[in-house]
Order: C-alpha cells, then sequence, then structure tokens
C-alpha cells in the first residue's frame, strides 16, 4: 500500500528516537548544570519534537494541495519554523527561570542528531514504509 503522507511518516520516525537521544542530554545537563539543567534539557527536546511533528503534518498537507505548496511549505516554512523555534525559547525564558544554555544547547544537539540518524536509516533503506512503489 502506498503511503501518501511520507513527510508525517518520517517525522514520527525522527520523533521516536528522542528515546535515545534525549535522556542522554537530560542526564548530561543534570550532571553538569543540576535540576535546573536537566528541566531545561527536557523542555528543549518538547521544543524539538514539536517542531518535527509540525514540520511532518506541514509538509504531507501542503503535498496534498500542490508542488508548489509543497516546494513553499519546505524553504519558506523551514524559515518559519526555525524563527518559532526561537520565538519559543525566547518566550519560555521570559516567562520561566530557565538554564538557557541548556535549553539552547538541547535543542541545537538533538535538532541535528535526530536529522541525522533519520537521513541515515533512509539513505540505507531502512525505513521500508516509505517505499513508493510498494
Amino acid at each position: 500500500m502506498i503511503n501518501r503522507d511520507v513527510e508525517s511518516v518520517l517525522a514520527r520516525h525522527t520523533v521516536r528516537r528522542i528515546v535515545i537521544v534525549g535522556p542522554p542530554l537530560v542526564a548530561l545537563f543534570g550532571i553538569a548544570r543540576g535540576v535546573d539543567g536537566a528541566i531545561a534539557s527536557a523542555i528543549g527536546l518538547a521544543i524539538v519534537v514539536g517542531y518535527y511533528l509540525l514540520t511532518g503534518v506541514m509538509l504531507s498537507v501542503a503535498a496534498r494541495i500542490s508542488l508548489g505548496a509543497y516546494h513553499a511549505a519546505a524553504l519558506l516554512g523551514f524559515f518559519l519554523r526555525l524563527g518559532l523555534i526561537a520565538v519559543t525559547m525566547l518566550a519560555i525564558a521570559a516567562l520561566i527561570d530557565v538554564d538557557r544554555p541548556a535549553l539552547g544547547i538541547t535543542v541545537v544537539v538533538s535538532y541535528f542528531a535526530l536529522l541525522a540518524w533519520e537521513t541515515v536509516a533512509v539513505a540505507k533503506g531502512r525505513e521500508r514504509e516509505l517505499e513508493w512503489t510498494s
């Protein structure tokens, strides 16, 4: 069966891996910066999970509309979502006393670690349900 929401599937695969990437980051910041660092790291992981899920939904919806909408969502949406991450982090930092370095480093490290992991998995053919010809 052909899965037409490939982007949402990719996002869910990426988010599932947070259970492997997340705990070491929370533990690292818990050890290095205390409870505040661990809490900030957990908040950062939640932001990244939200980013990936939002990305999957946006791209899946845009792909159903048209190729032009998909391209616009991919390019312009990327910058909008990065801006949303920045605004979210700034809002959290303004509303609660959060360990900003732990929050920022967790967001950047987990974002790129999850992106790289999913890229390698797709490139090596480990994501069989993404086959368009099956």
